[in-house]
């Protein structure tokens, strides 16, 4: 088939379409910027077109011929941009690609939301009936997407969503790099109890659940969570990747409060200059908030089995990082 990836350079979407070029499909990669490597897809064969899911025409252009669409490109992490520019391309997006999809006679089309909009787990670990309780405007609007395309679910394209965990493995520069560095150091400072729960997604598994769920009949209008087998504490996640890594970490235990503040004035003083702040809010909710999931539901609709386990996933990971000189 003829496949569109949205945000197809970035590090999921790269995943997905060397996927999907080596199971014989036809892939265009529509991202607004070259990404790490980008030459590689077009080198694998994919055709890659460069600009925003806002723009009609750029849409329609890509979407030309295409019978399913990966739906992954959104505003993610972007500091110095208007709360307003995550709604315009997360929800108005979607909007625009939904719209040029029907356009042009797309068959299927799976969205990739977030785990995030369901924010704490207050009870982990947390179905799809969890609730939605969305901490920032990437998770607000990550959500307030699902609706719309559900309601062109209704209007006859069927459509998928999907809700990964937190993604990692080989080819991501920053995810779990910050994570990886620390460890290395051999010293990894935690901030409160270190029982938080997090729930890792190797990219692997993820893109198996993509390819699943391209399938006729799969999940129709459903969402699903996506994650790994295991939930982990955080200071565990810590340990293990020490030993993925195979050095010894110490973890001395800092109250969290501090740090809460200093990234909500980092964020304020560091945003009228155009700075990125050293630390933020989002990556302070690492340390305080839980993440667990359950994934039965993805296994019985989907046929999803994450083949890949934790320990697995961060050698593999450690491996990549110290081959292209990341890490010592």
């Amino acid at each position: 088939m003829k496949v569109l990836v949205t945000g197809g350079t970035g590090f999921t979407g790269k995943a997905l379409v060397r996927r999907l070029l080596d199971l014989g499909h036809e892939v265009v990669a529509l991202d607004y910027k070259e990404g790490i490597k980008t030459q590689e897809l077009r080198d694998w064969g994919a055709t890659v077109v460069i600009g925003s899911v806002t723009d009609r025409k750029v849409v329609d252009s890509a979407m030309e011929g295409v019978e399913r669409v990966q739906h992954l490109a959104a505003a993610f992490r972007e500091l110095d941009v208007p709360s307003s520019y995550y709604r315009e391309v997360n929800v108005g997006g979607t909007q625009t690609v939904l719209d040029s999809a029907v356009a042009h006679g797309v068959q299927r089309l799976v969205y990739c939301s977030t785990c995030g909009v369901h924010g704490n787990v207050d009870h982990p670990p947390g179905g799809e009936d969890a609730p939605i309780q969305p901490a920032d405007y990437y998770q607000q609007t990550k959500y307030e997407a699902e609706p719309v395309v559900l309601d062109y679910h209704k209007k006859g394209l069927p459509c998928v969503i999907l809700r990964p965990a937190a993604i990692y493995g080989p080819g991501d520069p920053e995810r779990f790099f910050m994570i990886f560095k620390r460890v290395g150091s051999g010293t990894f400072p935690m901030f409160g109890s270190g029982k938080t729960l997090y729930h890792p997604l190797y990219i692997d598994n993820l893109v198996d659940a993509c390819i699943l769920a391209m399938e006729d009949g799969k999940g129709d209008g459903e969402a699903y969570l996506i994650a790994d087998e295991e939930y982990v504490e955080i200071e565990d996640l810590v340990q293990r990747t020490a030993k993925a890594l195979g050095v010894q970490v110490k973890i001395p235990h800092y109250p969290a409060w501090p740090l809460v503040a200093a990234g909500h004035v980092c964020e304020k003083l560091c945003k009228p200059f155009h700075i990125t702040p050293p630390i933020f809010p989002r990556r302070v909710d690492w340390y305080r908030q839980n993440r667990a999931f359950k994934i039965e539901k993805a296994k019985r609709d989907l046929g999803y089995r994450p083949a890949i386990g934790l320990d697995e996933g961060l050698k593999r990971t450690a491996a990549w990082y110290r081959e292209e000189g990341y890490l010592g």
